[in-house]
């Protein structure tokens, strides 16, 4: 005579299966399972067998192998080449790699053109757009923050217009993994890049084209009419905000028209996360700095 158990005896068996073995599944015990973590030799090896790879065999690992994973991007050529190997991967709906743009509200117009001629270009890639937080147009943060607050505090423009907007929608995405569109061949702090990386809060960063120079990202772009920003017609090479960025000179380092004349090589999102809670404690500090310095000041008035 054959026996029928119950769904809830089935998941007891399997608890105690996955006890007494020393194993579980990610189907039977979900809440048991850590979040995803690399070891340092794990990593190490990791990045030793990805950098063999090609670009696309890189992002085929990562979607069947990162849950929680996204793309960043401000639409330049490394991304957009990224985004279009992506498209023609038919991968299916549940595991397309949705978009996270930070609309900074100082991105050139041919920028957010671009933006539109992609959503056209790639009907069924998601795009989730993220701006500073409480604003919505470049007056009303000049309004909350000051003009030209990139001159006035760079730090602080680096925090309120992509670090903070980049953490929130990690936050809310739920955001485990993102794709970014560095390279070596870019110079700067991007010269030794790895192609995996795990940022302080655990955020693990993919670099697909890691060893991909300017001309086969160009050559790329070209061979498969991906749509691409008009500025780079006309010498522009890294594109990020309109105020930060310059056309390059030739025999220039492709990133040499960002932030000319600074030491700064890197926007903010791709710093250590402790320098901006450091800044942060730093611009607390200051603030009360002021108000104690104001109530001594009201005291001797008073008296």
């Amino acid at each position: 005579m054959s026996s029928r158990s119950s769904p809830g005896a089935d998941v007891d068996v399997i608890s105690v299966r996955e006890i007494e073995s020393g194993y579980v599944s990610g189907s039977g015990s979900e809440p048991n399972l850590p979040d995803i973590y690399f070891t340092k030799p794990h990593l190490a090896f990791l990045n030793r067998q990805l950098q063999f790879l090609e670009p696309q065999e890189i992002l085929r690992w990562c979607i069947t192998s990162l849950p929680g994973l996204y793309q960043t991007t401000a639409f330049g050529l490394t991304g957009l080449v990224t985004l279009d190997m992506l498209s023609k991967m038919k991968i299916p709906r549940p595991q397309l790699v949705d978009l996270v743009f930070l609309d900074t509200l100082h991105h050139f117009p041919e920028t957010l053109a671009l933006v539109d001629r992609i959503r056209s270009h790639y009907p069924l890639v998601s795009l989730h757009i993220y701006k500073p937080d409480g604003v919505d147009t470049a007056d009303e943060f000049a309004r909350k923050h000051g003009q030209n607050l990139w001159e006035t505090n760079d730090e602080l423009y680096d925090w309120v217009a992509k670090v903070e907007p980049a953490q929130r929608a990690y936050r809310e995405l739920q955001v485990a993994a993102v794709l970014t569109g560095r390279r070596r061949s870019q110079g700067g702090k991007r010269g030794d890049l790895d192609v995996i990386e795990v940022d302080e809060a655990g955020l693990i960063k993919v670099n697909p084209l890691a060893n991909w120079s300017f001309s086969q990202v160009q050559n790329y772009i070209k061979q498969n009419d991906v749509p691409y920003n008009e500025l780079l017609d006309r010498g522009y090479k890294s594109i990020g905000d309109w105020h930060s960025t310059q056309p390059t000179k030739a025999g220039e380092d492709e990133r040499a028209g960002r932030w000319k004349g600074q030491p700064k090589t890197e926007c903010g999102i791709h710093n250590p996360r402790s320098k901006f809670a450091q800044y942060l404690q730093e611009q607390e500090a200051k603030k009360q700095e002021e108000v104690l310095r104001r109530a001594l000041d009201g005291l001797e008035v008073s008296s």
